[in-house]
């Protein structure tokens, strides 16, 4: 192993490595805005916008994956530059494309060059000191981000130059990851071996997972769809494309909150209580009246805030199932794939431009994740009971 590679991670580094998976991460939270943009100029159908979000999320996390197994850790600088370099080009053809399956191809792509620039920044996070700390860092700093930048979109960039001009400052933006590879370690060391131990499968394990994948995916679906729904609320589009911007500013203070009372609270009885909120505001944006844009950006912010003040739960109820780690490790992938299956379903139940059936798919997922909740509890409050009498 090289001094590169065993020298530990300066605060330049880190830094680097966090803005670099910053931008790679933009799109994500873009997605409301530019998606439902196209759907106004009818280069999208309403249905297609489940399968574009979709696919671009689950090839985010197929990128991490295929970076981890086949991308070498003594070249992180030159993969990055690749990497940054791809998905500029991809932003700028998004520009031409037209129709679902063209939309969805270009963007599945760009979406394995943003998951390989992710796995830049994770190779960084996990050989930090406090990895668990930086990936909370790591997840305020993305999401605000995303706020500021959907805030730019709406008010400066998409009145002026339309969808097309919000992917071209995606691309300009994803260039800056080509000056940040000259912050980034040369090398990184490979991860020290964890042995060959199974994963410890029981009910317990199951429904953890069960819960993470279905609490994203309610979220995902309402995520995906909202800026038609606050259209249909009242909102005109550039008010809709502001709104969402302050959700993502709202996830932000949701996270903060959380890195400060994680500690301090349940994860069971938080993730559900969580999923009762969840259910509440997918309800209350289903019945309100037409013109009811206050209540509706209410409910809205409470979504927003709920969303990252609820994941880092994930972590922690995977650790209370598997005290090893091992299922905590699957957490981030079951997020991912739950936020992209949201969409999905929600795209099969939309018919032409009538978002307004969403909110129960929201709601559906919400009170399957209410009911894997119940019966992890009520497990575990049995087996006390059951230790006592025996």
């Amino acid at each position: 192993m090289s001094s590169t590679e065993s020298r530990p991670l300066g605060p330049g580094q880190i830094a680097s490595a966090l803005a670099v998976g910053t931008l790679a991460l933009l799109m994500i939270g873009l997605q409301p805005i530019l998606l439902g943009e196209l759907v106004e100029q009818k280069r999208i159908t309403l249905e297609g916008v489940g399968i574009v979000a979709m696919g671009e999320i689950v090839t985010v996390g197929l990128g991490v994956i295929l970076g981890d197994a086949l991308l070498s850790l003594s070249q992180l600088r030159l993969i990055t530059v690749l990497a940054a370099l791809f998905t500029a080009v991809l932003d700028i053809v998004t520009g031409q494309a037209s129709g679902d399956t063209s939309f969805a191809i270009v963007r599945a792509l760009a979406g394995l060059s943003e998951g390989v620039l992710v796995w830049v920044t994770t190779c960084v996070i996990v050989r930090s000191a406090t990895p668990d700390r930086l990936a909370s860092i790591f997840l305020v700093v993305q999401t605000l981000a995303q706020a500021t930048l959907a805030a730019v979109l709406a008010i400066a960039v998409i009145p002026r130059w339309g969808w097309a001009g919000g992917f071209a400052v995606l691309a300009a933006v994803s260039l800056l990851a080509c000056a940040l590879s000259r912050g980034l370690p040369a090398a990184v060391a490979p991860l020290p071996s964890v042995g060959a131990s199974r994963l410890p499968w029981s009910l317990a394990t199951v429904l953890t997972l069960v819960v993470v994948f279905m609490q994203m995916a309610a979220i995902g679906s309402l995520w995906a769809y909202l800026e038609p729904l606050g259209k249909q609320a009242g909102f005109d589009a550039q008010s809709s494309q502001t709104m969402i911007s302050g959700v993502l500013l709202m996830q932000v203070i949701g996270g903060a909150v959380a890195a400060v009372v994680i500690r301090r609270l349940g994860a069971g009885s938080t993730l559900l209580a969580g999923t009762v909120a969840l259910a509440a505001v997918a309800a209350g944006i289903h019945f309100a009246p037409s013109g009811a844009t206050t209540g509706f950006a209410a409910m809205c912010a409470l979504f927003g805030f709920a969303w990252l003040f609820l994941m880092p739960f994930h972590i922690r109820l995977a650790f209370r199932a598997d005290a090893t780690g091992r299922v905590a490790v699957l957490v981030p992938a079951m997020q991912l794939l739950g936020s992209a299956f949201g969409p999905l379903v929600a795209s099969f139940i939309v018919t032409g431009e009538d978002a307004r059936p969403v909110p129960m798919v929201c709601a559906a997922f919400a009170a399957a994740t209410a009911v894997a909740l119940l019966v992890l509890l009520s497990r575990r409050q049995a087996a006390p009971a059951l230790a006592t009498n025996t």
